[in-house]
């Protein structure tokens, strides 16, 4: 243990300078895709409405490349064509006021004309009005992708292929992958076969297979199966090599669940590194699993793989329950899908289905309501708030500073300051500042904030190495500056500061 004493002003120069290439894509950006850049440097774009093309809209905004994308409405937005997202965009709906945004009636492609790509906090719901045997998301080429708690269901072919010969470096982290609709007996999770790839702290949900399918490169790191049908994990399913990390993730059998099937396809040129993997197949409404030590003709190594996803491993069990607090478009708020989805997990096997179409879920809509809401003030459209922005000295009625680097001693812009921080990310300004949002002075005036009590207390490096999480009771054995994030039980941040530790 530590005595940690708070540091209440500081100002120091030790901060860690990234070059352009090694930068990540924000603060706690994991995996393969760690280093995708977005629109980094680029014009900031407003979506002000939820039509589905025109000026304005979701579609114009990611048509062109090199753009940061806000938005100034929350909503569902309904669209007949399938969305190509251009190269060097980061759509940030973390910015989406009211419920956020959902995307609905077709699917999102990535391909030649894509890459380098960050998308966070977006619901993607194809369904049965998609184009036929498409992907709700489908990549087929490009380098680079960043999927940061982004919500995909409802495809016809697969809910998320990853598919092509250009493929490489892609991440899909806090995500949910879900009901793949049966509609022509096809429901799967995906195609995960082309360059290197990570699934980090997500879900598979309600797919008949491909949970994933997954080839060559490849890590699937803390991450919760459930109620697949006739396959979960699929390792590989031929003769060549495939090389991967699957730490730390539950397999839960569900109602529609074949018996024998958390892992399927395996074949000895499926190289597996596995640790703390647990499998629970009674269906019997409670969490009781036995650890995971068969993965049958695969390839067993014994040191894990040098992958980026392996340097901030959660317990395979503190992990699941983020997953059930974190996981899938939940910022600003989680829609009525993703909750009914969540509870179906938390039946233990009791509930869950492999749907034909969306309307088997009963919900109102099928996507339900998402609600608009009021952004705030931007005087320069530069993606920033005017307030945010005179709290940090910069202009708001000028949009020439929003790709400056004032605040940042890393490398990130000023409008990606602004995002990542309303993201939760733990952003670190210049001169050691961590954050707008004080400490709390006391223990019971943190009790009586409305968005609930610190439930959760992490700290990481000035690096954003995660260091300590007080729910894993683990101790740490690091000195000096740190950055501690405190959360509520939602996961949502309530508090950022600078503490010094020293060691007993």
């Amino acid at each position: 243990m530590k005595i940690i004493q708070t540091i209440c002003c500081i100002s120091f120069t030790t901060m860690v300078s990234y070059s352009a290439s090694d930068l990540p894509a924000f603060p706690g950006a994991e995996g393969f895709g760690k280093f995708t850049s977005g629109g980094r440097g680029g014009e900031v774009y407003h979506v002000t409405n939820l039509n589905d093309a025109g000026t304005g809209s979701f579609r114009d905004a990611v048509s062109v490349s090199n753009r940061i994308v806000v938005f100034d409405v929350g909503g569902v937005i309904n669209i007949d064509e399938r969305i190509v997202i251009r190269k060097n965009i980061y759509v940030a709906g973390q910015t989406a006021p009211g419920g956020g945004i959902t995307i609905y009636g077709n699917g999102v492609a990535l391909n030649g004309d894509s890459g380098n790509d960050i998308i966070r906090y977006l619901r993607i719901r194809m369904g049965e009005n998609g184009e036929y045997r498409k992907d709700a998301l489908g990549v087929s080429d490009g380098q680079n992708y960043m999927f940061d708690n982004v919500s995909i269901t409802w495809g016809w072919d697969g809910t998320v292929d990853v598919n092509g010969s250009e493929i490489d470096n892609i991440t899909f982290q806090d995500c949910i992958i879900g009901q793949g609709i049966d509609i022509v007996a096809h429901s799967t999770g995906g195609l995960m076969q082309s360059g290197k790839w990570s699934v980090i702290r997500s879900l598979y949900i309600d797919n008949e297979t491909r949970n994933p399918k997954g080839k060559g490169v490849q890590e699937v790191i803390n991450s919760v199966l459930y109620n697949w049908g006739a396959d979960g994990y699929i390792m590989g399913s031929t003769e060549g090599l495939s090389e991967a990390n699957v730490v730390g993730n539950y397999f839960i059998y569900g109602p529609s669940s074949s018996s024998g099937s958390h892992i399927t396809g395996t074949t000895s040129a499926f190289h597996v590194y596995g640790a703390d993997n647990w499998v629970d197949d009674n269906k019997n409404g409670t969490l009781d699993p036995y650890k995971l030590t068969d993965y049958k003709t695969a390839t067993v190594v014994a040191s894990p793989f040098d992958y980026d996803g392996m340097n901030n491993v959660m317990p395979a069990a503190e992990a699941f329950n983020y997953i059930i607090d974190n996981v899938g478009g939940s910022f600003p708020a989680r829609d009525a899908v993703d909750e009914y989805l969540i509870e179906e997990l938390r039946s233990y096997g009791k509930k869950g289905a492999i749907i034909v179409q969306e309307g088997d879920n009963g919900i109102p809509g099928n996507v339900g309501t998402v609600a608009n809401g009021n952004p705030p003030a931007d005087s320069d459209k530069d993606g920033m708030p005017d307030e945010w922005e005179k709290k940090h000295g910069l202009n708001p009625e000028s949009a020439n500073d929003g790709n400056g680097k004032d605040l940042s001693e890393e490398g990130y812009t000023n409008v990606e300051m602004y995002l990542n921080e309303l993201a939760g990310d733990p952003v670190v300004f210049s001169g050691g500042v961590v954050s707008t949002r004080e400490k709390p002075s006391s223990a019971s005036q943190r009790n009586l904030l409305s968005s609930g009590e610190a439930a959760i207390v992490e700290m990481y490096t000035i690096q954003g190495k995660l260091l300590y999480r007080s729910d894993l009771k683990s101790s740490f054995s690091s000195s000096g500056l740190s950055i501690v994030v405190e959360k509520n039980r939602s996961g949502h941040v309530l508090y950022r500061y600078l503490e010094q530790q020293f060691p007993r």
